[in-house]
């Protein structure tokens, strides 16, 4: 029955597909042409040890990327160990005591929670150093409270932080023309603030990055989008050379930044993995598309729509109870290649403040460009699904994930009607 489901879902989504396409293509022959400028050759794939003085790679590296993001400059490295430390080193290095950092997007993803800490609570985090914090809730339709915001700024706003993914809220991701908006209104406000984007899940969903509509820094991972599924590990930050700088001497010392930090053998990985990204992401949009499509069918909501234009990787669907939520990402789960045997369950997951059950049989431990699926166990019981580097493996989880459902009698599903 699932597969007749699925057979006419494709054909309701095929225009959609077809834009995802060309999205695609576009965004590969920018990379490509990137490459080329800078005359990428198979030395440039050499690691350094040690200091890693001069390695040639590496640089040429941060100046591909600047380049297909529409940055002044870039630091990719393998040194950054997660999104949140690289969206970490960012905010530390524009921010001293006595400045405050202004979320507009309300509250942050889970994980930078105590990255902001509070006051003297002497773990290091933000607020510990003095620095002030403040956030907007966004309206009831998603969009930013700009009376709020203006209300909210003052002299001692430094940075306007914006989060581009919906993370584990039920609203739209920001599309790049709205962030566009934002910067403008917020310069209007505070011509000398700082606006910096986490861009975490959104590279190459569409064909402008935020750094190409003003954003002074934005901050990704690796092993999500631009890693094309291939990149082992690291992050990166792209903006003015200025805000980079700054990243760069947090991430390792004042006086140093990016002029060390041996690459050992992750070079090629990161090159070819910024070759793929457009193509795996395009991927990922798809099988996005194809969930979408399928569980409305069978009565659930979901956000973003199957026809709505999409932004980041990230499928989000409700559910009614946690049964159901668990239940479907153990399906998700089934469905790897990696640890498919392996049966997840909640768990107090380090920098969360819920239990948090995650289907993650990747290859590159906690890669979400490739499927996986996570949800934190508290109402409303929302899965966030994402990633899928072909395809066809997107929508196996998804027909593995409503089979899951329909085992445990959670959900009827009836046959497809012609």
């Amino acid at each position: 029955m699932l597969h007749n489901w699925a057979q006419e879902t494709e054909q309701q989504v095929h225009d959609i597909f077809r834009k995802l396409d060309g999205i695609s293509e576009r965004n590969q022959w920018k990379v490509i042409r990137a490459f080329q400028k800078h005359r990428v050759s198979d030395y440039h794939f050499n690691g350094s040890t040690g200091y890693g003085y001069n390695d040639r790679g590496r640089e040429i590296l941060d100046l591909v990327y600047a380049d297909v993001f529409g940055a002044e400059a870039a630091l990719v490295r393998p040194h950054f160990v997660s999104g949140t430390h690289t969206i970490s080193c960012a905010l530390f290095g524009l921010l001293r005591p006595g400045d405050e950092l202004l979320y507009i997007t309300g509250r942050p993803y889970d994980t930078l929670h105590k990255v902001i800490g509070k006051p003297g609570d002497g773990k290091g985090s933000l607020q510990d150093f003095g620095i002030g914090y403040r956030e907007v809730e966004l309206q009831k339709d998603g969009s930013v409270d700009w009376e709020e915001v203006a209300s909210q700024i003052n002299e001692r706003t430094k940075v306007i932080g914006i989060q581009r993914s919906r993370g584990y809220d039920w609203r739209s991701s920001f599309t790049v023309s709205e962030i566009a908006d934002m910067v403008k209104r917020v310069k209007g406000l505070k011509p000398d603030v700082l606006v910096f984007v986490d861009n975490c899940y959104g590279e190459f969903t569409e064909e402008l990055e935020p750094t190409e509509v003003g954003v002074d820094l934005m901050a990704g991972s690796l092993i999500k989008n631009p890693g094309g599924g291939i990149a082992p590990t690291g992050g990166y930050v792209a903006g003015t050379h200025k805000a980079v700088e700054l990243t760069a001497f947090r991430l390792t010392a004042p006086g140093i930044g990016g002029e060390v930090g041996a690459t050992l053998d992750t070079l090629r990985a990161m090159y070819q993995g910024l070759f793929l990204a457009p193509h795996m992401v395009g991927q990922a949009l798809k099988g996005s598309v194809f969930a979408a499509a399928m569980f409305e069918k069978l009565g659930f909501d979901s956000n973003p729509r199957w026809d709505a234009p999409r932004t980041d990787l990230i499928q989000a669907v409700k559910f009614t109870d946690p049964e159901q939520l668990i239940a479907f990402v153990q399906g998700v789960q089934r469905a790897a290649a990696v640890d498919a045997h392996v049966v997840p369950e909640p768990w107090d997951m380090p920098g969360y403040e819920h239990p948090v059950i995650m289907a993650a049989g990747t290859f590159m431990q906690g890669g979400s460009l490739e499927l996986s699926a996570d949800a934190p166990i508290r109402e409303p019981y929302i899965a966030y699904m994402q990633g899928g580097l072909t395809y066809a493996h997107v929508k196996f989880g998804v027909l593995n994930a409503l089979s899951a459902l329909a085992e445990r009698k959670l959900i009827v599903i009836k046959p497809y009607i012609t």
